[in-house]
This record gives C-alpha cells, structure tokens and sequence, in this order.
C-alpha cells in the first residue's frame, strides 16, 4: 500500500473493524445482566440463557443471508437496511414486556449484526487483493480483536450507571450511529458489472462452488477448526482458572484479557511479516505454534502442573489462532471476487457452527479436570493441519478471478 493512500486505508479499518465488533457487542455486552432479566421477566435461568443462543443463530444464519445479498445487491444497500434492523432489533429489547418477545428480538438483533461481520469482510476484499489484503485484514482484526475485549468493559460501566435496559439502548444507540457511517462515509465498493445475478438457487450453487473448491475448502477449515478451539477455551477457562486453581474473578479477568491481547498480537504479525514470508508460510507458522502449545496445554493437565504452566500455552495457541485466521481469510478470499460476499459468509458462519459442537464438549468430565479442553484444542489444531495438507495442497499458481483494484480506489470506500 503506498504512503498516499495509508492514511484513507486506516480510516476505513477503523470504520469496518467497528462494524465487526457488533457481533462482540452484542453478545458479550449484556451477559453480567443474566440475573437482573430473570428477576425482571420472573422467569428461570435457562430461558435467558436462550435469549444469547437466539443471537447466536442469528449471527450464523444472517452471514450466509447477507454475504449472498450483498454479491446481488452491492454492499451499501443491504448494510444500511441491516443497521436499521439492527438499532430497531435493539430498541425493541429494551422495552420487551416478556421473556419470549426479548428471545425473539435477540434473534433479529444477530442477525442484522451478522451483515456488519460479513459484508465488511466483502469490502476489503472488493478494494484490496494479495499481500495488500493481508496488511489490510490485519488492521480490520485490530480493530475488531478490541470487541471482546471491550465489550464486558463496556457492559459493566453501563449497568454501573442504569439497568439491563440502558445496555440495549446503548446497542440501538450504536446501531444509529453506524446507520449514518454508512449513508455518509461509506461508498459502493461493488459495481453492477460485478454483482452476481438475483436468483436463490445460484446462491446455492455457488456456495457449492465454493465448498467444492479444495483450496478454498481447505483455508475455510482450517480457520473456522482453530477458532472452534477458541470456542472451546473461552467455555472451559472459567472453571478451569477459578474452580481448579481458585483465581478470584478479578485474576480472571486478567488473565482472560491476555490472551485476547495475544489474539492482537497474532493478527498483527500477519500484516508486519507478509512482505518477507508468503501468508501460506505464515498460516502452516500457525498451525505448527497452534499443534505446540495445545500439546503443552494438554501435558499440564495431565499432570495438574502450575497455574503458569497452562497460562503460557493458551497464551501462545490464542496467538496462534490470531495468525491462522488472518492468514487463512486471505488466502480462501483472494480468488473469490466476484462471490466474496459468500465466501465471507461460509467463513463466518463454519466457526459458529463448529464451536456450538465444540463448546459443550469441554465439560464433558467435570469442572475438576482440565484433560477434556487440551484434547479438544489438540484435536482442532490436528483437523486444521490436515484441512491444510489435505484440501489447500499447493498453491495453484491461477491468477485471482478479478484483477487487483488499482490504488486510488482504495479512496473511494470512505471520504
């Protein structure tokens, strides 16, 4: 990326990743009010919990639905109708007068959250393409890495001051303002001639295509196998850090926040290294750390060593997944202009439905052993390896399907 046009690329990864953290937002933002809501709606545990589950479908469903309408549509209109969904999805939360009205609302507010995710996936890809892609996804991950980070922050100074309610007023609030980024500083990046034709069983067909595409199959599985390891840490560790080793919430917070900061880390050595080593280099670096440190991981809970002896491996295998999916998101997207926005959807949605299979798996044994979640993150890092080996194989040399776009229309996505 030249210097001329570094400042505008930026903007625009700071705009976008703010889109991509909806989905952290709108998660993680309102967990701490579990118990307010079931006092407030008189109801049990289990049908709050199932107000996130909603969301959660929501988010997994709405990317393969998005990222298909924005190739059909453009990525601007479907992305404002989204954020209206979206602030109005949030609105309606607030004011719900019965648990089953909030679990419904949840469902829309995931899914208008999922066009934030998917379809700003689609613009990088539109404006950028090969090792200029890989510096910009990893600004986008930047950004984006902040949301689960900041979210629980977030959540907790918001019900400091006001009620469950004042949480999704602060999410509808977000929405808005998004809404007016959109209309004013975001431009169409995907022109007509570029858009796929309107028609339900095309998309079908080419998300065949893509799940038919080993190398794009392979990177797709690769990425969406290692984040369901996440999946599997972020269910385990709060057990494993307070109930094995009995760390107070505040030393677990800490340490939770570590290893979203060695998330950061990871994605940004993607973008620092990508002009000396090629991102499938970078990626199999990955998979290999990924391999190590879910081992260490795994031999610690065997032998129930120091709480250090399994912080300093979970530290490195969340790094390794902030360059894996970096890596991998550019090499499955490189090739698939002209269906990015369904190629960025397969890519969203594989590591939802991969990690609400993984997820429950952790506690398989109990909230006294830790063995279950280092067999589970050696498993994914095994699966990825062979997804690599097995589907990616070598590069095919073919040139990407659409030409790079040339340098000034990285300017044109934001004033």
């Amino acid at each position: 990326m030249s210097t001329k046009n570094h400042r505008p690329a930026v903007g625009l990864a700071l705009l976008l990743g703010i889109f991509s953290t909806l989905g952290p937002f709108t998660i993680d933002m309102y967990l701490p009010a579990f118990p307010e809501i079931a006092d407030r709606f008189g109801t049990s545990a289990s049908l709050v919990q199932l107000s996130l589950t909603a969301c959660l479908l929501g988010l997994g469903i709405g990317q393969l639905v998005m990222g298909s309408l924005s190739d059909v549509r453009g990525r601007r209109g479907p992305l404002l109708i989204a954020m209206i969904g979206y602030a109005a999805a949030s609105f309606a939360c607030a004011l719900s007068p019965h648990i089953s009205l909030l679990i419904a609302f949840r469902f829309i507010q995931g899914f208008a959250a999922s066009a934030g995710i998917v379809i700003s996936r689609a613009i990088a890809r539109d404006l950028y393409n090969g090792r200029e892609l890989t510096k910009f996804f990893s600004m986008l991950m930047l950004v984006g890495n902040l949301g689960p980070l900041a979210a629980p922050v977030v959540g907790s100074g918001v019900l400091a001051l006001t009620s469950w309610v004042g949480v999704f007023l602060a999410l509808g609030i977000l929405g808005l303002y998004l809404l007016a980024m959109t209309q004013w500083r975001l431009k169409e990046t995907l022109p007509p001639e570029r858009r796929v034709p309107a028609d339900i069983g095309q998309q079908l067909r080419n998300f065949a295509s893509l799940l038919r595409n080993r190398q794009f199959a392979g990177y797709m599985l690769a990425q969406g196998v290692m984040i369901a390891g996440v999946f599997a840490y972020v269910s385990g560790t709060p057990f494993i850090y307070q109930h094995m080793y009995g760390v107070s919430p505040t030393v677990f917070a800490l340490l939770f926040g570590s290893n979203g900061i060695s998330l950061i880390i990871g994605s940004q050595i993607v973008g620092r290294m990508s002009r000396r080593f090629s991102e499938r280099s970078l990626l199999l670096f990955g998979l290999w750390l990924a391999g190590a440190a879910s081992l260490a991981v795994l031999a610690a809970a065997i032998t129930h060593g120091p709480l250090f002896t399994l912080v300093v491996p979970l530290f490195c295998f969340v790094a390794s997944i902030g360059i894996t999916s970096t890596a991998a998101f550019t090499l499955a997207m490189e090739s698939q202009g002209h269906m990015a926005g369904s190629a960025a959807a397969l890519l969203g949605v594989i590591p939802f439905l991969l990690g609400s299979a993984v997820s429950p798996l952790v506690g398989i044994a109990g909230e006294d052993t830790a063995v279950p979640l280092g067999l589970i993150i050696l498993a994914t890092s095994a699966i990825a390896l062979l997804a690599y080996f097995g589907l990616a194989g070598k590069p095919s040399g073919s040139k990407p399907q659409d030409a790079p776009p040339s340098s000034e229309s990285c300017t044109t996505a934001a004033h």
